[in-house]
């Protein structure tokens, strides 16, 4: 395992110069092709200061550009961050399609950071050999993080922080290799048992100790499986009331980097 000191972005601060995010800070997911001209000005209305914007890798070619671009002069006015959004399991044992994709968003001169949405547990490998699978996902963010100048934030299951890579814990082992991550907290109550501060919780902790920025994540897309992991059932009220909430029991927490809410066309559609 390569030493701290030599990884780029590694901190050894632990939560020295790290203060929680003011109350309703706001990121979000988009994944689609909206027009900008729609869902920048209403992001604006929703204190959201950053967009995960997807890129595909073809963005040079596929004809998105131009919208790509109205989209930074629009987020340019507000004061809103871009950062490119893209990943895919396959990219834990394809190191070049990562690496090319990250060229192409370099290229645009559009994006302020990196989000990767990779998720190697679901990959065969995370079953049939999860130590070379954890070993390989760390090397792609280390080749990331040399990759551009571009900071990177990683989502990440709550529950990383179960697993180790060798001797070492995995979720620590990410942190060390990105800037910041953004937890899938999914559930539909702020605090409490099973709440987005309790499975939560391991992350800010581990990230105060890092010196690394953590978001938390809150889900709208409808879950069949999992109604307890989404505010589609609740509405946009019940969102707004848990998210402060978070707001509130964060206030300590010297890692919280504000909340991400997934994702765009689901948030916006949500009922009163």
């Amino acid at each position: 395992m390569v030493a701290a000191a030599a990884l780029p972005g590694a901190s050894s601060a632990g939560s020295a110069g790290l203060t929680a995010a003011p109350a309703n800070t706001r990121a979000m997911w988009l994944w689609g092709d909206d027009p900008a001209d729609e869902v920048v000005p209403w992001a604006a209305q929703q204190n959201v200061s950053e967009i995960f914007v997807y890129v595909a890798p073809s963005v040079l070619t596929n004809g998105d550009l131009a919208r790509l671009q109205e989209m930074k002069q629009l987020a340019d006015t507000r004061k809103i961050k871009l950062r490119a959004l893209g990943g895919d399991p396959d990219w834990v044992g394809d190191h070049a399609a990562a690496l090319a994709w990250q060229r192409a968003v370099v290229s645009t001169g559009i994006f302020s950071g990196i989000h990767l949405d990779v998720e190697p547990y679901l990959t065969d490998g995370w079953t049939d050999d999860l130590q070379g699978t954890e070993t390989a996902f760390l090397k792609l963010l280390d080749r990331m993080r040399g990759g551009s100048v571009l900071p990177i934030d990683a989502d990440v299951p709550f529950w990383f922080g179960e697993y180790k890579v060798g001797k070492k814990n995995l979720a620590d082992e990410v942190l060390r290799r990105v800037n910041s991550v953004t937890v899938m907290s999914y559930r539909d109550t702020a605090v409490g048992p099973n709440s987005i501060m309790a499975i939560s919780q391991d992350w800010l902790t581990r990230g105060k100790n890092a010196g690394k920025r953590v978001r938390l994540g809150a889900e709208t897309v409808p879950l069949v499986d999992c109604p307890h992991c989404t505010f589609h059932e609740e509405g946009a009220g019940r969102l707004q009331e848990e998210l402060a909430k978070v707001d509130a029991a964060t206030r300590k927490s010297a890692a919280f980097a504000g909340v991400a809410v997934h994702r765009y066309g689901t948030w916006r559609t949500l009922p009163a």
